[in-house]
């Protein structure tokens, strides 16, 4: 089997042309192509396929196996690998994943894809729909006990669930390791969470560390960075336009609220290419 290693600000991921590949036991084989000592290495499996639906699909896998919904890093790859490996000649496309339809928008330089801009669709603020067991109409700074101690969270779907925790603290410093587990595994989550940990620099910057379900702690979260400028906004601590600085690099987020759809911009790189065997 034919792959291809991409990453987009180092949130890495395999990825396999399924106009070409079969593969019968994706969750089997993210897990085994994931171990970083022992396969290719990875924060998952990517499968690009053919879509009833839109131009084309995303299915993806975490490094433990389970199955996302959507991954912005992971889009953005598979935008880059549809137009530079000539599965397409457009610079807008339509990627079908478990969190809906996306459409994407490519810069191209010298006939390679440099940036894609994702329309994120609207952020899902209902509680229900994250899902977060939680009895008001959004959760919105409402505290949580994870790992013996008492912090507060706002809740986002973008398509996967994500709760952030806003902090003073340089968030280098944290011990993510520990906390990451206990709001991933949290009884309020039913499926499980995404946990971005984040300190607001100024009114158009945050940083941010993420710790990702199924995965661990990542580089970079594009669907994450996307919450992170939602719960700023909601909470008054940024405007609409946002800079969001992670581990791997920096994406900018722009929450238009006239629209209520969320735009993501950053790039894609390829790393390698290889055979499975």
């Amino acid at each position: 089997m034919k792959f291809t290693k991409m990453q987009g600000l180092g949130n890495d991921y395999v990825y396999v042309n399924c106009f070409e590949e079969t593969i019968t036991s994706p969750s089997e084989l993210a897990v085994r192509i994931s171990d970083r000592h022992f396969g290719v290495g990875s924060d998952g499996l990517i499968m690009i396929k053919p879509s009833d639906k839109a131009d084309f699909e995303m299915e993806m896998y975490n490094a433990d196996g389970s199955r996302g919904e959507m991954c912005g890093n992971g889009i953005r790859c598979v935008a880059k690998y549809v137009y530079d490996y000539g599965l397409t000649d457009k610079t807008h496309i339509s990627v079908e994943t478990l969190g809906g339809i996306k459409y994407l928008d490519l810069t191209v330089g010298d006939g390679k894809v440099a940036l894609v801009r994702v329309d994120m669709g609207r952020p899902i603020l209902k509680p229900s729909e994250i899902p977060v067991l939680s009895p008001g109409e959004t959760v919105l700074n409402e505290p949580v006990t994870a790992a013996g101690k008492e912090y507060r969270i706002t809740c986002v779907s973008m398509g996967n669930p994500h709760a952030v925790v806003f902090t003073d603290r340089d968030v280098r410093e944290l011990p993510l390791e520990e906390i990451g587990p206990a709001f991933e595994n949290h009884e309020m989550f039913p499926n499980r969470i995404n946990t971005e940990f984040v300190r607001v620099l100024d009114r158009h910057t945050a940083e941010m560390r993420v710790w990702e379900r199924g995965s661990g702690e990542t580089l970079a979260c594009g669907t994450g960075a996307c919450a992170v400028a939602v719960a700023c906004v909601l909470n008054g601590l940024t405007e609409n336009e946002v800079t969001v600085k992670l581990l791997g690099g920096d994406l900018k987020i722009e929450w238009d609220q006239e629209r209520d759809t969320v735009y993501m911009t950053g790039p894609a790189e390829v790393v390698f290419e290889g055979e499975w065997k």
